[in-house]
């Protein structure tokens, strides 16, 4: 454990910062595989409004630096062709 004063503000703050990161970075996977299973039921309603959220996540997550912004428009590309093929 540290001793320093700024160290220990350190740790506590690089702790808040991890677990808000972790809470995007999950709310983005979730609505990727959110989508995912509406494209595997075929539901092209639902699967268009389910790609929006996804991109929106990714996107956030990107600006936030939690993932590469070249990641986030390879996943949005993937995605987009999925949907593509569930509404064609």
């Amino acid at each position: 454990m540290a001793n320093i004063k700024s160290a220990i503000k350190r740790a506590k703050t690089s702790e808040e910062r991890r677990a808000h990161n972790a809470t995007i970075k999950s709310a983005m996977r979730t609505a990727v595989k959110s989508f995912e299973a509406t494209v595997t039921n075929n539901d092209a309603e639902n699967a268009k409004a389910a790609y929006l959220e996804a991109a929106k996540k990714l996107d956030k997550a990107a600006r936030k630096g939690l993932i590469h912004k070249n990641v986030a428009s390879r996943q949005k590309s993937r995605l987009a062709k999925k949907l593509n093929e569930v509404t064609a």
